[in-house]
């Protein structure tokens, strides 16, 4: 559960209960079995790893933040180096695209065990709602992340709603981009911009956005 005075190092003015979840055990619990499963439909998908293609640079040492047993990467696309991270061990380990992989409660600790300016690019991919103190591991990336180098965070309407913070519950779909621009900004990334990737009101298809936040 996130500090009752968290909101004010984070976001000021919000609410002292905008960061806690309907379920508040330990998120070690929710996570321990394995789910071998997509959380957004195949159209989505495509759309993340077109935007994938598009900002992760050829080469470069990539963090895929809160992974699981796939990255969406683009096949043809060869990186130095994918670390992953995720609450999942099995997961992880099932996942081809990492070269390695390490398992963390952000909730409870935001320090990423990785070196300051080591990592090129990062990607959080439709999880950034379950992040209780989400602009201090923000703020931590920044530190990871090299001169100029870029976080991906892609969503869309779905969740786990009892593990999903209750400000990402509270707004509109069309409201969360603003939200994780606000994450952004307050965790000092110079730049940030907002893409819809997959426009919403398709029938049967997942809306998907995008916010992408660059380092100075």
């Amino acid at each position: 559960m996130a500090d009752s005075d968290a909101t004010d190092e984070q976001l000021p003015g919000l609410p002292a209960d905008a960061f806690l979840k309907e379920d508040p055990s330990p998120d070690q619990l929710f996570y321990a079995a394995p789910r071998f499963v997509a959380h957004i439909d195949g159209n989505a998908v495509e759309a993340v790893t077109a935007l994938y293609h598009d900002v992760l640079p050829a080469g470069g040492v990539i963090l895929d933040l809160m992974s699981s047993w796939i990255s969406h990467l683009p096949p043809d696309v060869a990186y130095g180096e994918v670390i992953g991270h995720g609450m999942n061990a099995m997961e992880l380990k099932a996942n081809p695209r990492l070269k390695r992989f390490f398992v963390q409660n952000l909730n409870e600790n935001q320090v990423l065990p990785l070196e300051a300016q080591s990592v090129d690019a990062a990607a959080i991919c439709v999880s950034i709602q379950y992040l209780q103190k989400p602009v201090a591991v923000l703020r931590d990336l920044v530190r990871v992340l090299k001169p100029g180098g870029l976080v991906s965070i892609t969503f869309s309407n779905r969740c786990f709603p009892t593990k999903a913070v209750a400000v990402w519950q509270a707004l509109r779909d069309e409201d969360h981009a603003k939200l994780v621009t606000l994450y952004l900004e307050h965790a000092g990334f110079a730049q940030v911009e907002t893409r819809a990737l997959v426009e919403p009101g398709q029938k049967g298809i997942d809306p998907l956005w995008a916010v992408i936040g660059r380092t100075a």
